[in-house]
């Protein structure tokens, strides 16, 4: 009898062993959930952006107005009736040098009274 349940508890702690420490144990599901987490949260903000993406395409397919957002902000286009005006920091511009004068330049006119 004390043969057998030596046995028994030399199996029990075998199985406790392979339970709490092997490669297969509860420290490899817990970072296999930890894993699922992390890719679950990924995917949902891969989600969200596919669905804003989506929302882009459809704007550019059906809407002018993305699409002359577009052109305003990544190619400077301007419409056919508007002014252009770019506004410069004081600070931060530079002093524009003058040219140097023309060799063969004529000389200025110049206004003539009656």
């Amino acid at each position: 009898m004390r043969l057998f349940a030596a046995a028994l508890l030399l199996v029990l702690l075998a199985l406790q062993y392979r339970l709490w420490v092997s490669d297969d144990g509860v420290r490899s599901v817990m970072g296999l959930k930890r894993s699922v987490a992390a890719q679950r949260a990924e995917n949902e903000t891969l989600t969200r952006r596919n669905g804003q993406l989506a929302a882009e395409v459809k704007d550019l397919k059906e809407g002018l107005a993305a699409l002359e957002e577009r052109a305003r902000n990544d190619l400077g286009m301007i419409g056919a009736n508007e002014t252009f005006f770019q506004v410069v920091d004081a600070d931060a511009r530079a002093p524009v040098p003058s040219p140097p004068p023309a060799r063969d330049a004529r000389p200025p006119l110049q206004r003539i009274s009656h």
